[in-house]
């Protein structure tokens, strides 16, 4: 964006020139020429405000999630080369919660192999395995767990997301919503200084790409061979 922006003031000031010849100016006299600059010059003040706001904006964005031995911004695959700074934000809020689902799904994977009272103790082996189980087993289980999903989804997305029914954009994030931030910590666990909460947010990060990657390793392993985690690691 501030690539573009200052593009758009050269494009602007070479307008200028074109428009009034530097003969022309000549003859116009100062004060044509000073008429001239006052009305430009609220533009020009515009956009370069533009411009600097937009790079602070874009910082401000990216302040979290870069951590050593990275570095501060690591993009090898560049996903984010060619996007905006909204993309950019939508992409940080999937990896945030998609982070989350993953942090609780190997969790689940761990917990649920070595202790299931659920269900009479009947769901059992592999953890890949339990969905269908219970479906089998309880085929009217899904239904409100599903409804307690779309229940959360919707206030996640009426705290973070524009509405299009009130001229929002479609899939947009509003301008003052940080992404993963829905304001509940019923534990109070948010650090009150802004350098201890840039520093939570990393360790969530990095904690929840850890859990996507160990998610998936679970989940293939127990394909490969189908046995439970537990065991494989015991084995």
């Amino acid at each position: 964006h501030a690539h573009s922006n200052m593009q758009f003031i050269l494009a602007l000031l070479a307008a200028t020139s074109a428009f009034a010849a530097p003969s022309a100016l000549r003859k116009a006299g100062p004060a044509a020429n000073a008429r001239l600059s006052a009305a430009l010059k609220p533009h020009m003040r515009n956009a370069v405000n533009k411009v600097a706001r937009d790079v602070s904006q874009s910082a401000e964005k990216l302040k979290t999630g870069g951590t050593a031995p990275m570095g501060e911004f690591w993009d090898p695959a560049s996903f984010t080369r060619d996007i905006g700074d909204a993309q950019v934000r939508r992409y940080r809020e999937a990896e945030i919660t998609h982070g989350r689902v993953a942090m609780l799904g190997a969790l689940g994977f761990l917990v649920q192999e070595a202790f299931h009272p659920l269900f009479g103790g009947n769901i059992d082996g592999p953890a890949i395995y339990h969905f269908e189980k219970i479906a089998q087993q309880y085929p009217n289980f899904w239904y409100p767990v599903l409804l307690a999903i779309s229940i959360a989804e919707l206030g996640r997305a009426r705290v973070g997301w524009e509405d299009p029914t009130q001229g929002g954009g479609l899939f947009a994030l509003r301008d003052n919503y940080e992404p993963g931030n829905l304001g509940w910590d019923p534990l109070g666990l948010k650090p009150r200084t802004p350098s201890d909460s840039i520093n939570m947010a990393n360790k969530e990060l990095n904690n929840g790409r850890l859990a996507m990657l160990a998610l998936a390793g679970f989940i293939g392993q127990e394909l490969v061979n189908g046995k439970p985690i537990l065991e494989n690691l015991q084995g």
